[in-house]
């Protein structure tokens, strides 16, 4: 372990499976984080992954590498993703699956290799798995990890504390306030903040697969503050839900991989709508083409999975027919299942270099709530490598912040964000100057902290009408196929929302301005890319090869577009 001297703890908001690889990253070295979250990691949204998580180990037979893995993740966002992370990414992808088996996680194996299965827009065999619970398996192996580093006093918990602002002085995070969701008593915490928030599930209520704790009001709350956010129109619908109480159950991508097939009923005969129109691999297309085809569609659609063996069943997939039948009353191995696309995940978010800084100096933002590897489309398989490859890299940021290594080497490359009060329109993420230490670091920041803290509403009950029909408005301006009409009607409905007469709390106030963002970077976009489907401008533009960027400022949302530099 290296000597974290004076430096100060690091605050990672959010206990999934991208704050426990930040904090297991940052004890690794000898440095102190605490976990701030408002439910347990047992409760993450990361353990509802089921299908599982890619790295090109190869042992297919297929010839699969890394520059494979990478050509189908750029593929697949349509192009609009970094290339110089994703290829980090990629490259990270075989170690990170190693380390989880050292950790414990019991991958599927046959003759002491680690198997691996086909995932939608993937060529090879790529995809590592725990039957179909995966994400259960790795957040248990990286709970255990963690936990030792606990006993040690170089992680600390905070559960059932909720994020509420951050501490901004001179464009840098000094910490972050917290509310104890128990005695409602807040809290200052000084240091890097680290932003593990996960998705914004809780936007869509009804319409999504994932939990709706995440009610995307930690992002809200950082674009309040100046945070610059990029993609939010991507949007991924999953092709295979199904609705229960609150939500919509998924039917892991790991049931096509194994051999499912979409269909429809046509004159009284089965139908592979799929394989008709993209051929053999069609029930294996990115999530965004499946989930278009489906809502071109008038028919009833149904997964066909008759075809899988006894021994698929038992040795791959026994969780997921186990959960058809409990929510169903169906057994999937006899009858074909009706599925229906339902909203999955968020490829925008904070907007971040690669390495995961954002435009605010000692503020990280990593896993769903970071605009990373995606692009216009999440391949399946991607989400839980990109969270503990990004947790990972947003910590060892914090590391070279601190110690004022970034400033000069090429480490992070300066990515430019518009403001319109700017000449040019340009501002920096912000990098650690050299003399940045742990203790000049603190200096001042408690006192500064003292006169910012303040209280922070959360949504009240007599709020909640407002909020559904955000949620609504939200979900009819962002279908699958969208159109300017739609869009506008859906914006105009926010804007309604936000100038009623009734004062609102703080909470709603900025999840009405992350709405409106949302469906200004979908209005702003006219052309069809990946996740993000115009019907009035059907084609893909060479002019929209640019990541959307969506600043509060002076009152208001602005849109603009900006490249990478490449």
């Amino acid at each position: 372990m290296s000597d974290s001297g004076n430096a100060p703890a690091t605050n990672i908001i959010g206990a999934g499976l991208t704050g426990l690889s930040a904090a297991l990253t940052l004890a690794g070295q000898g440095r102190k984080s605490r976990l701030i979250s408002v439910q347990s990691s047992e409760r993450a949204q990361s353990n509802l992954a089921e299908g599982g998580i890619n790295a090109a180990l190869n042992v297919s037979g297929e010839m699969d590498s890394v520059e494979e893995h990478f050509a189908d993740t750029m593929r697949a966002g349509c192009y609009l993703a970094d290339p110089i992370m994703v290829r980090q990414l990629t490259k990270a992808a075989p170690q990170i699956v190693q380390k989880l088996q050292r950790l414990g996680v019991p991958f599927a194996k046959e003759d002491g290799r680690i198997l691996q299965r086909y995932f939608g827009g993937q060529k090879k065999k790529r995809t590592a798995f725990v039957k179909s619970s995966t994400g259960k398996a790795l957040m248990a192996a990286m709970i255990d990890a963690v936990r030792q580093y606990e006993v040690a006093g170089l992680v600390e918990r905070y559960s059932h504390h909720c994020f509420e602002r951050l501490f901004i002085h001179e464009d840098r995070c000094l910490g972050a306030q917290c509310r104890d969701a128990y005695t409602e008593e807040r809290k200052a915490f000084p240091g890097p903040v680290i932003v593990a928030a996960g998705g914004m599930n809780g936007m869509f209520f009804g319409h999504t697969t994932g939990t709706t704790a995440n009610t995307g009001s930690v992002t809200a709350n950082l674009f309040e503050q100046g945070v610059v956010l990029s993609n939010l129109e991507f949007i991924q619908y999953h092709p295979t839900t199904v609705s229960i109480p609150g939500k919509r159950l998924l039917i892991s991508e790991a049931a096509r991989g194994e051999g499912g097939r979409l269909m429809i009923m046509r004159d009284g005969r089965p139908c592979y709508f799929m394989e008709e129109k993209y051929g053999p691999d069609g029930n294996r297309m990115p999530r965004d083409v499946i989930s278009r085809e489906m809502a071109l569609l008038s028919e009833d659609v149904f997964l066909d999975l008759r075809g899988l063996s006894q021994a698929i069943w038992e040795r791959r997939l026994p969780d997921l027919r186990d959960e058809i039948q409990h929510y169903l009353g169906m057994d999937p191995a006899k009858e074909p299942v009706p599925v229906a696309p339902g909203i999955h995940y968020c490829m925008g978010g904070i907007r971040v270099d690669e390495g995961h800084r954002t435009n605010r100096s000692f503020l990280y933002a990593a896993g769903e709530c970071a605009c990373a590897y995606h692009g216009a489309n999440r391949l399946g398989g991607n989400s839980l490598l990109g969270a503990i490859f990004g947790g990972r890299c947003a910590a060892e940021s914090v590391m070279k912040d601190l110690a004022g290594a970034s400033k000069g080497n090429g480490n992070a490359r300066r990515i430019e964000a518009s403001n319109s009060n700017e000449n040019a329109g340009k501002t920096r993420f912000a990098q650690a100057s050299d003399d940045e230490n742990g203790m000049e670091f603190l200096n001042g920041a408690e006192e500064i902290m003292s006169l910012q803290i303040a209280a922070y509403s959360s949504l009240s009950c007599d709020e909640q009408s407002i909020e559904k029909k955000m949620e609504e408005a939200l979900f009819s301006g962002l279908s699958i196929l969208r159109n300017e009409e739609r869009l506008t009607q859906a914006h105009q409905t926010i804007l309604q929302l936000y100038n009623r007469k009734e004062t609102l709390s703080d909470e709603l106030r900025a999840r009405l301005h992350l709405a409106e963002a949302m469906l200004l970077s979908a209005l702003e976009r006219k052309e069809s890319r990946g996740a993000h489907t115009r019907m009035d401008y059907p084609e893909t533009k060479d002019a929209f090869r640019a990541q959307t960027c969506a600043k509060w400022e002076a009152g208001r949302v602005g849109i603009t577009f900006e490249k990478r530099a490449l």
